[in-house]
């Protein structure tokens, strides 16, 4: 499910696709439209294909990164806690570059892919790390 929410997710935010039939009114906290008013605890109508795509990729993301392997110990553990700590580093390594470097519009984007970069950055690693230390067992015996 991760990979073509993915694939989807890129889709619609570079092309601007939306299904009409996500066309809803929904509560809102805040929000601030670029030329119209802006609403505080309220509703608003919006599309919320985005909003659905992101939540699946967030869910189906999670499943991936901590889904319990099938032996799970302390080496796992630890590869998981080195592999996160690692993708904190890179993800707010990133950040700041773009802090320098992105403004406008272009940092809006950033943040977007922000939100989900630290998941993937965790993902690669661990699957790297169990990868390698499984290619290694695998040439020991």
């Amino acid at each position: 499910m991760l990979i073509p929410t993915t694939l989807f997710g890129l889709y619609i935010i570079f092309s601007g696709f939306e299904f009409d039939f996500l066309d809803a009114k929904v509560f809102t906290l805040y929000s601030n439209e670029i030329l119209g008013e802006s609403v505080t605890m309220g509703f608003v109508k919006t599309n919320l294909t985005l909003t659905v795509t992101g939540i699946l990729f967030i869910i189906s993301a999670f499943f991936v990164a901590f889904s319990r392997e099938k032996t799970e110990d302390e080496f796992i553990a630890r590869i998981r806690l080195e592999s996160l700590l690692w993708a904190t580093y890179i993800n707010y390594g990133i950040l700041l570059f773009c802090f320098l470097f992105f403004y406008d519009f272009g940092f809006f984007y950033v943040m977007i892919f922000n939100m989900f970069t630290i998941l993937v950055i965790f993902i690669i690693r661990f699957q790297y790390l169990l990868h390698r230390a499984k290619k290694s067992l695998s040439h020991e015996k």
